[in-house]
């Protein structure tokens, strides 16, 4: 019995320690989860007030128009800017690593900077660089008399976006990138160098392979960055007005559901579609990143 009553009792030390972070993640993730599920199952109407629909508002978002179009611009912003993000983090990276850029110390801390920056700050600053009558394109068109193209019209705001967030983000997977470097062992090098394998040799050989699991991070992180935009392009939208429409990415348009519309209902349910699909898309980077290794 003595021996059962510590068991007992060593089994809920491990909870006593867990318990306090269980509640927290109870509270400020499970709930708020639940809510919006059971929000989406509701509609409230004009005529009739708040009734029970099931799943007929996910019938809605899967046939929705301006859902897909913003899923469709958040997409083609995955697709080009992470890529891009991601390779210039990792020259970066690889470069400091090498030993031989001068400084390294410094250009570690500078390029790492932007991410310390508040993404409302970033979008602020950029915006007002960005402006073609206000901002630092206007100035450079009137003191060289040039025509540079407006870059928060429609054409090139997501192209501007995707520049603020690659320079907000890019030093930040190059931390990631860099601290997975250190941790290669020098005696992989040595050995390469005996065998005679150059800097390029090395970095395809030992540093690349060393490091997939950082870049299988780095991107899954990216991805849902990515299906999250919704700081740059609600601070720009009071910039470029005609260039950011209330359904820009889906993030902003179930912003515009919900605090602009009144539809709760309908907004909880694409907040929900989108992290379904967030989700599926970072799990299959996962696995397919796993199964490489």
């Amino acid at each position: 019995m003595a021996e059962l009553a510590v068991r007992r009792r060593r089994s809920w030390t491990g909870w006593r320690f867990v318990g306090p972070f269980m509640v927290v993640f109870a509270l400020v993730f499970l709930a708020p989860i639940a809510y919006s599920i059971y929000l989406s199952l509701f509609k409230t109407r004009l005529i009739g007030g708040t009734s029970f629909v099931g799943l007929e508002n996910y019938q809605q978002a899967l046939t929705d128009p301006s859902f897909w179009s913003s899923l469709g611009r958040v997409t083609l912003f995955l697709v080009v800017q992470v890529p891009i993000m991601l390779f210039i983090a990792l020259l970066v990276a690889l470069a400091i690593d090498s030993g031989r850029l001068h400084g390294s110390s410094f250009f570690r801390v500078t390029i790492f900077l932007p991410y310390a920056v508040p993404a409302v700050v970033a979008a602020l600053m950029w915006g007002f660089m960005y402006g073609s009558q206000f901002g630092l394109l206007a100035s450079i068109n009137d003191q060289f008399g040039w025509n540079l193209p407006d870059l928060l019209s429609p054409g090139w705001i997501l192209a501007s976006i995707g520049n603020i967030n690659t320079w907000e983000f890019t030093g930040y997977n190059m931390l990631i990138f860099y601290s997975a470097l250190r941790t290669i062992p020098g005696s992989l090098y040595e050995s390469a160098e005996i065998d005679g394998a150059g800097e390029f040799r090395k970095i395809t050989a030992i540093k690349l392979p060393a490091i997939r699991g950082a870049l299988v991070v780095a991107t899954i992180f990216s991805i849902i960055g990515s299906f999250q935009l919704f700081n740059e392009p609600s601070i720009l939208q009071q910039l470029a007005p005609n260039a950011i429409t209330t359904d820009f990415t889906p993030n902003l348009y179930a912003y515009n559901l919900s605090f602009s519309g009144q539809q709760y209902n309908y907004s909880a349910t694409v907040a929900i579609v989108m992290g379904i699909i967030t989700m599926v898309i970072a799990y299959v980077v996962q696995l397919r990143g796993t199964k490489e290794r």
